[in-house]
Order: structure tokens, then C-alpha cells, then sequence
């Protein structure tokens, strides 16, 4: 129900774009959409996520400045701009839906892999030194 798509090998300093489809999913069956990664041999990693209503985003401080998260809505579509890539970005992407709601100021609880009860397939970034 998630398609995450868009990764590739990239040199350091590069810029990627994902994207990830709720195919078959309505606005009302989620409520934000987050972006997480994996690295081998490490936790899941949370890296920003989107409210699909008024399009606000919350980042990790690892990525902030870097990366940028959208949504269109006509398409269904969350994107995750990431640019100046550096090799610690190397790792898995998974989008995931959660269809609960927080306050902007509470934001931050979105980092909770476990609140998201669909996941896309994930896709491998992987950048070079």
C-alpha cells in the first residue's frame, strides 16, 4: 500500500529524490506520513515525517538543513528532497503511514517507529566517499 522508490548510488555532496505512493490508501486512512532508515547492522532510524494536512514536517537533527519532505496530494505522493548527501546517509528508506495525530508542538513523537502500521517495500540509497 506504500511504494517507496527513487534510490540509487550517489557521490557524496549529491542530491536524491524519493518518493513513496499510499497506492490505495485515502487521506482518511492516515493521518502522517514518515520517512526511516536503515543502515546494516543498526536500529531503524527515523529521519523526518509530514502531516498530510497543512503539509507540516518534522525533522531528525541529522538530516535538518539537508533534507526536505513534501506531499502532493493529487497524486497521493510524499517526497523526501535529500541533498549534500554524505556516506553516513547510506542505508535503506522506508516510508510508513500512522494515522495518529499530534500537535505541532508534539511533532517530535512521530519518531516512534512503532506508531506506523503500514510500511513501503524500501529503497536503498547509497552514497560514495
Amino acid at each position: 500500500q506504500l511504494q517507496a522508490s527513487g534510490g540509487g548510488l550517489v557521490q557524496a555532496g549529491g542530491s536524491l529524490r524519493l518518493s513513496c505512493v499510499a497506492d490505495g490508501l485515502q487521506h482518511y486512512d492516515y493521518y502522517a506520513i514518515a520517512w526511516f532508515r536503515q543502515a546494516p547492522e543498526k536500529e531503524r532510524e527515523f529521519v523526518g515525517a509530514i502531516r498530510w494536512d497543512g503539509g507540516n514536517t518534522y525533522y531528525a537533527d541529522s538530516v535538518k538543513g539537508r533534507f526536505t519532505i513534501s506531499r502532493d496530494n493529487a497524486r497521493n505522493t510524499m517526497y523526501l528532497q535529500m541533498n549534500r548527501l554524505k556516506p553516513e546517509d547510506t542505508a535503506v528508506y522506508y516510508c510508513g503511514a500512522t494515522s495518529t495525530r499530534f500537535a505541532l508542538s508534539a511533532m517530535w513523537q512521530y519518531e516512534q517507529s512503532d506508531l506506523y502500521n503500514t510500511w513501503g517495500q524500501g529503497t536503498q540509497v547509497t552514497v560514495s566517499s
